[in-house]
């Protein structure tokens, strides 16, 4: 989310060129390498059971803030840190909300029309960790133009700017493509088209955004695995990356959340993208 990624049809080429990369992986090694479920315990979570029209808890989630160019992907949205782009509904969700209107700072914004706010949190500086379980229930929005995201970036950012920190797309859903979920990795040189990536796909005629579902990856040293409902659909190891370049997910990382709008990826919203687009996610855990 923190980069520029390809269109559609470049996209079924990364994922047949990861598909290959992870070819003659030893299965059983990476098997044995995953951590037991019964040996993991919960380290951090947020359950949003906060009342109705509350910020996210500032002890766990801070804000990016902003509209391009800080984000690289041509995106349209500007993120704030408003009850209007992100609150507690009361029910037990966080509701990260996209909206058309307009808020001052908007007025130089470098693409779109400028008039659509939405919002990213992130637990930096407040929570990260190095292997172990993320998950997150998630019920995604539906719409040409929107992506919605649960990912973790590396905590080095002071000494490795992005990609060779290192990041991890837990769950992205693009808005023109409603029946598939991507999981990728983005590191030194193998940003962009080059990141290894897999899409989990629903039935056709099925979304993710029909309904709440669980995303989550199961971290350990060497070997990442990605899930949807407890459904294993892809794995990465060092041998997934390009040849040549480096393994970057050995320290900790922490966690973002945000729904994006327009950019090279989902394109521009069109006249059936529902505004406001609601995010809603029922809670967020971490395991070592």
């Amino acid at each position: 989310m923190n980069r520029v990624r390809p269109a559609a049809a470049l996209l079924a080429a990364v994922v047949a060129t990861a598909a290959l990369l992870t070819t003659g992986c030893d299965d059983q090694q990476d098997a044995d390498a995953m951590p037991s479920p019964s040996a993991l315990k919960i380290s951090w979570q947020d359950e949003f059971d906060d009342a109705a029209g509350s910020k996210p808890d500032p002890a766990k989630w801070g804000y990016q803030l902003g509209g391009e160019p800080q984000w690289g992907n041509e995106e349209w949205q500007y993120y704030t840190d408003r009850t209007e782009n992100a609150a507690t509904d009361g029910e037990g969700n966080l509701v990260i909300s996209a909206r058309r209107e307009k808020v001052p700072g908007m007025e130089d914004c470098k693409y779109g029309p400028c008039d659509v706010t939405s919002a990213r949190i992130t637990t930096a500086d407040k929570f990260d960790q190095a292997y172990g379980k993320f998950e997150a229930r998630i019920k995604v929005p539906a719409g040409q133009g929107l992506l919605p995201a649960f990912w973790a970036m590396g905590n080095n950012e002071d000494e490795a700017d992005w990609p060779a920190n290192g990041e991890i797309d837990i769950m992205e859903v693009v808005g023109s493509e409603p029946g598939n979920v991507y999981g990728t990795i983005h590191g030194p040189g193998y940003s962009a088209t080059e990141g290894p990536t897999k899409a989990s796909a629903l039935p056709e005629g099925k979304a993710w955004a029909d309904d709440f579902h669980v995303y989550d990856i199961v971290w350990s040293p060497n070997l990442i695995v990605w899930h949807v409902d407890d459904r294993e659909y892809y794995r990465v190891t060092p041998a997934s990356v390009p040849k040549g370049k480096k393994w970057v997910y050995d320290h900790n990382f922490y966690l973002l959340l945000n729904l994006a709008v327009g950019g090279t990826w989902p394109g521009a919203p069109d006249n059936n993208t529902d505004f406001p687009a609601q995010m809603l996610i029922d809670y967020v855990r971490a395991y070592s």
